[in-house]
């Protein structure tokens, strides 16, 4: 229970950058150019993370890293970018706030992790915090912004559960290498569309340049890290619920920065959101399985089970024998 703790902990890291970024990028980074804004981000992530692990895809890995780099890098940071324009953000992350239950529908099939009825009402919950938190019904919503975050949550949440499948497949290959390959895989795919469509780099400030920085190492290197992380670890209906602090940690943001004032119903849905992720909490599943675990015979083929009670290492014969 203890373990699944940090995990939880570490996986929250993701959401909370992610939901700081959307500052950044509105206040400091510039609006017109998403290709190249996207660009800037994943790269310097991906070489960063690249120079700490000094691994390089082996195998089907390869073909995969650029899979999982168009999903969960080119065409997801792009649609988030676009989406960030046209939508207020209350709206935006709202459309996102979908996305924990759009999770457990594709890891059902694809990782074969069934949602358990409480992942399913603390997503209920947690969207229903979130609308309480965001939505005024005061905001003019662009329809292509709708689609575009839509879009958005979609692909992100195909190419997380396909991240999770293959590296469940892969034992030998750790997070951080391959977290690492989809960065610089999703960069490569953009650079040259952004030399295309938008042409030559911007020029930026030193604010920018500083604000880039912060996205590409704090909202992108170490969010992916620890997301990626979790999905390897945890549940993807536990992750995917841990992901609603993204918009909660806009509206706190908000208050520190820009000196908003949370309102009643604001604080309702708070709760809301709060209560959503602690009910896909994985510490129940975790001392039930204990539980089962103990009223068990060890003899699942692991070293404790290959050792007689003076420690001595068992052969096959041994372990149908019962002590005199």
């Amino acid at each position: 229970m203890e373990a699944n703790a940090r995990w939880v902990l570490l996986t929250a890291v993701a959401p909370v950058a992610w939901g700081t970024n959307y500052f950044v990028t509105h206040e400091f980074l510039p609006a017109d150019r998403p290709l190249y804004g996207a660009a800037l981000r994943a790269l310097p992530a991906g070489l960063a993370l690249l120079a700490l692990c000094r691994r390089r895809p082996r195998g089907a890995w390869w073909w995969r890293s650029a899979v999982l780099g168009l999903l969960n890098v080119s065409v997801f940071f792009v649609l988030v970018y676009v989406a960030s324009q046209l939508l207020p953000t209350s709206v935006a992350a709202t459309v996102m706030a979908l996305s924990p239950l759009t999770m457990m529908l594709i890891a059902w099939p694809l990782v074969s992790e069934r949602p358990r009825t409480a992942h399913l009402a603390g997503a209920a919950i947690g969207l229903a915090g979130v609308c309480l938190m965001l939505l005024t019904g005061a905001e003019r919503v662009s329809v292509r912004g709708v689609l575009a975050s839509a879009a958005a949550m979609l692909v992100s949440s195909f190419g997380h559960i396909l991240a999770k499948r293959w590296s469940t497949w892969s034992t030998d290959t750790d997070v951080l290498a391959s977290t690492a390959w989809q960065l610089t895989a999703g960069s490569l795919f953009l650079l040259p569309a952004a030399a295309v469509v938008e042409g030559p780099p911007p020029a930026l400030s030193a604010s920018a340049l500083l604000a880039f920085g912060y996205v590409a190492l704090v909202a992108t290197a170490l969010a992916f890290a620890a997301w990626f992380t979790g999905l390897r670890r945890l549940p993807a209906g536990t992750v995917g619920l841990i992901g609603l602090l993204n918009p909660v940690t806009g509206v706190l943001l908000g208050t520190v920065v820009a000196a908003e004032v949370l309102t009643g119903r604001q604080l309702c849905g708070l709760a809301l959101v709060l209560a959503g992720v602690a009910l896909g909490r994985p510490l129940r599943a975790g001392r039930r399985g204990g539980l089962r675990a103990s009223a068990r015979p060890v003899s699942d083929g692991s070293p404790a089970a290959a050792l007689t009670p003076d420690g001595r290492r068992r052969g096959p014969r041994s372990r149908r024998r019962t002590e005199p």
